[in-house]
């Protein structure tokens, strides 16, 4: 895994710095724009992304989830491992995927509670730049691949419930924690 030179302790902040906005939230279904320079307002929020994450016990976070709409994403599944340094991805953009799909369970900070299954491609090559402004290439499978697709599609406005296939399980799990399906913006693959 590429290595983050943004060292934030992987703590839970009784006041996280961020509000992430959940479903139902427009400011989720807006598209993000580009970021044309890497400068230290940019790498302030990232650390504060990634506060906000460890916070609610996230694996990833995408900027437009905080109402910024810049395409920045902070990804850890290694967050039981202090050690372990996040991915930060300035402009990330998949260039390869595998055929291959596999079903996996996902859940969202912006959903609280929610778990459902969806299909991805198994495998992907993502581009982006680092918070340094390097040019950086990453070829992920599994749980990485899953998150990275998953916080990704947050940029173009794009939930993970758009993408489950079981409708009355979705309703029924939405209904269940008090959101509406009305919400949802379906998308076959």
């Amino acid at each position: 895994m590429i290595a983050s030179t943004t060292a934030v302790p992987k703590t839970k902040l009784k006041h996280p710095p961020l509000k992430v906005h959940t479903l139902g939230d427009k400011v989720l279904r807006q598209p993000a724009k580009r970021i044309s320079k890497i400068t230290e307002d940019i790498r302030d929020l990232a650390v504060k992304m990634l506060q906000t994450m460890y916070s609610y016990d996230g694996i990833g976070l995408a900027a437009p989830q905080v109402g910024v709409h810049k395409q920045l994403i902070v990804i850890d599944i290694n967050f039981d491992q202090p050690s372990a340094p996040p991915l930060i991805l300035v402009n990330p953009e998949i260039v390869e995927r595998s055929e291959e799909l596999c079903s996996g369970e996902e859940g969202c900070l912006s959903v609280p509670d929610v778990f459902m299954d969806v299909m991805r491609p198994d495998r992907i090559s993502v581009v982006f730049r680092d918070l340094d402004g390097r040019p950086q290439k990453l070829t992920a499978d599994g749980l990485l691949a899953r998150v990275i697709q998953h916080e990704m599609d947050h940029l173009n406005g794009i939930m993970f419930v758009d993408r489950v296939q079981n409708a009355i399980a979705l309703s029924q799990n939405l209904t269940k924690k008090g959101f509406s399906l009305k919400d949802v913006r379906p998308i076959r693959n």
